[in-house]
């Protein structure tokens, strides 16, 4: 069955700027490339940040290639698995901090 995806057109995202805006896509992969070099955090360690928030935002490309990339560098199934939880809890907490706003305008309007 196919999917609206196709796990084929990862492989296609280095290309994008061919279809215009050349300058800006090289723009974008040469501070993509300089965010994950090694600096205060390893490139290990940012390729488990980058799979936590690709499952965050949901995104199928980013999940596949932050999965190979994190097992390439040698991330256990533990760690990726913790770094999603991680993800996951960070996206619900922002959902409920956010039950604050709804409070306090009922309160208002309430009282």
């Amino acid at each position: 069955m196919q999917s609206y995806y196709n796990s084929e057109d990862l492989k296609k995202f280095g290309s994008i700027g061919s279809f215009g805006a050349k300058d800006l896509a090289n723009d974008f992969f040469k501070y993509y490339g300089d965010v994950f070099a090694e600096g205060a955090l390893t490139s290990r360690e940012k390729s488990l940040i980058a799979l936590a928030v690709a499952h965050v935002l949901k995104c199928p490309y980013c999940i596949d290639a932050y999965t190979t990339d994190t097992l390439e560098k040698g991330c256990s199934e533990d760690e990726m698995m913790e770094a999603v939880h991680v993800g996951a809890v960070m996206a619900a907490g922002i959902t409920l901090v956010h039950s604050t706003q709804m409070i306090n305008k009922a309160k208002e309007l309430t009282m």
